[in-house]
């Protein structure tokens, strides 16, 4: 019996959806999908026909986290085991220079949560939910909790949220800027493939470079910020897609971002 890929693939308009696959354990994470989702986005960067990727979960969950079951016995220490399948994930997501969405449709708990977080943008569905479950078994938050939740909720909030190990529903998470939109469960996979599907008719070189200017701006200074956005924008002015806005603006037409330059 051939067994279940533990990431789906898709690709429909440009935008490629990642799926975790482990639907009978909430998607928790072992290293085999943690290997394999990194493979898929350094494949997806590599690909000029994916403009967007999407990740997020079969069935009931987004990522409940690390299955434990998975690393019990283990003769790896904790610093090995997220420097070789976690923090490779999180800097690929960071350093891919496409639009990742990560597509919150269930519970995003403990690693599952920092995920949930690593996105350039985030859609959760109603009934999904973030819990940075860390304290309960006594370790600290990884995977990027800890650089991504105070840049968006604060220092306080953040400690109490790790601290007291509290459950963010949906409308709190959007409340707390932890997500982007939230849309009903009953169409949420249709709704995510409609907003990526914008995103992706979007300028994807100029993006790419909004992101990497973002990224640096996150830890630089102001000057640092001006000069990489001097350099960025010699080299998004130098492109075919600045010519093209610039003409379809002329000529009162939408741009066509698409198309080969």
């Amino acid at each position: 019996m051939t067994s279940e890929p533990v990431i789906l693939s898709r690709t429909h308009a440009g935008v490629r959806t990642l799926t975790l696959n482990r639907p009978d354990k909430l998607n928790a994470a072992n290293d085999a999908l943690l290997l394999t989702l990194t493979g898929e986005l350094q494949a997806a960067g590599a690909e000029p026909e994916v403009r967007v990727v999407v990740i997020t979960g079969a069935g009931r969950g987004f990522c409940a986290g690390q299955d434990l079951g998975d690393v019990s016995g283990r003769d790896m220490t904790f610093t090995e085991h997220l420097n070789h399948t976690y923090n490779p994930l999180i800097r690929t997501i960071r350093g891919l220079d496409k639009p990742v969405i990560t597509a919150v449709n269930g519970v995003a708990a403990g690693a599952g949560a920092s995920l949930a977080l690593s996105g350039d943008l985030r859609l959760w569905a109603g009934s999904a939910s973030l819990i940075e479950v860390f304290s309960n078994i006594a370790l600290v938050p990884d995977s990027g909790s800890t650089w991504f939740l105070p840049r968006l909720v604060g220092y306080h909030r953040a400690f109490e949220l790790m601290a007291l190990a509290e459950k963010v529903g949906a409308q709190d998470a959007l409340r707390l800027s932890l997500c982007e939109h939230v849309f009903p469960d009953e169409t949420f996979h249709e709704d995510v493939q409609q907003y990526a599907e914008r995103l992706a008719a979007r300028p994807a070189h100029a993006l790419g470079l909004t992101k990497r200017a973002l990224n640096a701006a996150m830890t630089g200074t102001l000057d640092q910020a001006l000069d990489l956005e001097a350099e960025l924008q010699q080299l998004a002015g130098d492109h075919w897609e600045h010519e093209e806005g610039v003409t379809a603006f002329k000529a009162r037409r939408a741009p066509d971002f698409r198309r080969q330059g």
